[in-house]
């Protein structure tokens, strides 16, 4: 029997019910969506614990015996690739599956280091190591690139679990599932075209009808509008998500039951929809078929015995389709009417705007920004500005990251200017990633101020607890720069933080045990009542500068940051105000328990090498401490 069969043998046995779902994927040739994470599990089950043994009996070897040989079958001959690493990440098993998916015979893997098998070289130990141990925890990864030793790439999901080896140390026991082989197997399912929720056509399938009425030999004129529900986000914290995809799934049921003939809705994303026109002239004009759309958006839904107003900004954009084509490709039409969209909601909720040529032109320029931006990021062209977060002492506790860009004809770009383009690029899970290790790496060789550690905040705006991605990301930029983990601050706004799944949940908790913190950005902005900050899985609180800006004239802002922060602090969160930029607001904060402030009163965003002066001075000047420094 092989030793990965002896291990499993030792433990743990599959329910009738998972028997049969594990053998029914490997009837089908490929796992079933959850089956990987669930064989995982399985096989994290059966490794021997620490737990103490049956009394040895003759009857106890049998089962045991008959046990490893079930198992050892199944491992055999399930389809997929299976493999032990140990604590220092390399292969002490693998099966015949993963031999043949990376084309390797056993001899040759075993012993190999998991990074080894990588196309980056990505440390997979270090995210390994961060997966919680004991069979109730899975961890399953998005695409991983794998590299064969004839250079192929193959792209895999790996579910890890850790175990209990048979000397006492962690084990990780991962499944591997070829992707593109699921991808091959599922690509010609109905599903794939249409969103999940409402049963519209999706992002993919709308542009492939708009390509195909692009091809067709008639000349017609073609319209795409593209439709924006106007505060859908303030709609979902009111109503709660539930309710929200309620109200998207009656919108879509009468955009599908009262459209012309020749129109064809699609959801996009969110509150985002898309109605494509295949023959304007055959609804009356495109401004019939606009206002026609635009009073389909603008109306009541009836959601859990509420009447809820709705309204949607659009975006238009018209070609021409057939012979006489103008080459505009399906994301060119999509890409100008979602820019036109944006230039309606300048004008207020419910508005129309026409991608005219200075749209295009703008929309075109995007592009190419956009293509730059992915370029700067892999080659790690950005830098790093550090804004300081200040104890009322003048001690630095830390240092917000803020990225900046120096474009090569645009000078130093700030956030503001490239942000947009990140998130219509799909950008910002790229950008979080570079800020992150980065940021650890360079806050990894601070010196310490006034005799404390000093941490690095990092805002995330792609890169969210429930990404597949999320917890390995986190775990090799800080294991990678040596950065301690008490000295990281993941910063996300309010939204993000709200009804959370018990897995995301448990994948911050694992975080925070290693000493990681969370802070909620922006509190106070996300149309929450201050009971929601209860709820909220975060350790630091930042009141909004829209708030600290008034909170000296304004009483009403006054009363806001007093709440927040009494709540903050009756929870047990600390609290910093962020945009202190006068003694006056200073002084109230600090009044009504604010513990540090950031903003330009303390110190601005620099440049690396100047906070590393900093913190190796004395304490910054305060409005209570003025003669510092």
């Amino acid at each position: 029997m092989s030793q990965l069969g002896s291990q499993l043998g030792q433990g743990g046995t599959m329910t009738p019910a998972e028997r049969r779902a594990t053998r029914r994927a490997v009837n089908e040739g490929v796992l079933h969506q959850g089956a990987e994470a669930m064989l995982a599990r399985q096989l994290a089950e059966a490794v021997p614990s620490r737990r103490t043994p049956s009394p040895y009996t003759p009857q106890v070897a049998a089962a045991q015996l008959a046990t490893a040989r079930r198992l050892s079958d199944l491992v055999s001959t399930v389809p997929v690739g299976i493999a032990v690493f140990d604590e220092q990440g390399r292969i002490v098993q693998a099966n015949a599956a993963l031999c043949s998916l990376l084309d390797e015979t056993a001899d040759r893997l075993h012993g190999r280091l998991a990074a080894t098998l990588t196309e980056d070289g990505a440390s997979w130990p270090e995210w390994l190591r961060a997966v919680p141990a004991g069979p109730e925890h899975v961890y399953r990864t998005g695409p991983v690139a794998l590299r064969r030793p004839d250079g192929d790439t193959l792209w895999c999901e790996l579910s890890a679990s850790v175990s209990v080896a048979e000397n006492g140390g962690r084990c990780w026991l991962v499944v591997f599932t070829d992707v593109d082989r699921r991808q091959r197997a599922t690509q010609l399912r109905p599903a794939d075209a249409h969103d999940e929720l409402t049963k519209l056509p999706n992002r993919l399938a709308a542009s492939q009808l708009i390509a195909s009425l692009l091809e067709r030999g008639e000349d017609h004129q073609l319209a795409v509008l593209y439709c924006d529900l106007d505060d859908f986000r303030r709609i979902n914290d009111s109503l709660g998500h539930e309710p929200g995809d309620e109200l998207l799934v009656t919108l879509a049921a009468r955009l599908r039951s009262e459209l012309p003939a020749g129109c064809t809705a699609a959801r996009l994303s969110g509150g985002e929809f898309v109605v494509i026109c295949a023959d304007t002239d055959a609804v009356g004009g495109v401004e019939t078929l606009v206002t026609f759309v635009r009073d389909l958006f603008r109306t009541t839904v009836p959601v859990r015995g509420q009447q809820v107003r709705i309204s949607a900004s659009i975006g238009v954009a018209v070609t021409v389709s057939g012979t006489g084509a103008t080459g505009h490709t399906p994301a060119d039409l999509l890409r100008f009417a979602d820019a036109a969209t944006y230039a309606a909601k300048q004008g207020g909720a419910g508005q129309v705007h026409y991608a005219d040529e200075e749209i295009i032109g703008s929309a075109s320029r995007q592009v190419e920004l956009e293509a730059e931006l992915r370029a700067a990021i892999a080659n790690d062209e950005l830098v790093l500005h550090y804004q300081p977060v200040v104890s009322p002492d003048g001690t630095i506790r830390s240092a917000e990251a803020l990225v900046r860009w120096p474009h090569p004809e645009r000078g130093l770009l700030n956030p503001a200017d490239f942000l947009g383009v990140a998130a219509r690029g799909d950008l910002l899970s790229d950008l979080d990633r570079w800020v992150l290790r980065t940021a650890t790496k360079e806050a990894a060789g601070w010196p310490r101020h006034q005799g404390h550690d000093v941490a690095v905040a990092v805002n995330l705006a792609g890169l969210l607890p429930g990404h597949p991605g999320f917890l390995p990301t986190v775990a090799a930029a800080v294991t990678e720069s040596g950065l301690c983990w008490d000295r990281l601050v993941l910063e996300l706004v309010e939204t993000s933080l709200v009804s959370l799944p018990q897995n995301t949940l448990a994948v911050m908790a694992e975080l925070t045990n290693r000493g990681v913190r969370f802070a909620v950005d922006d509190f106070g902005t996300g149309y929450s009542s201050l009971a929601r900050l209860r709820d909220l899985p975060a350790q630091i609180v930042k009141v909004d500068r829209a708030f600290v800006t008034r909170v000296a004239s304004d009483p009403a802002d006054y009363a806001v940051a007093r709440a927040v922060v009494q709540m903050a602090r009756a929870l047990g969160r600390s609290c910093v105000a962020e945009g202190v930029e006068t003694a006056d607001q200073f002084h109230i904060l600090h009044s009504i328990g604010v513990d540090a402030h950031q903003g330009w009163l303390l110190a601005k965003a620099m440049e690396p090498a100047l906070l590393r002066t900093l913190l190796s001075g004395g304490p910054l000047p305060t409005p209570l401490n003025p003669r510092a420094d």
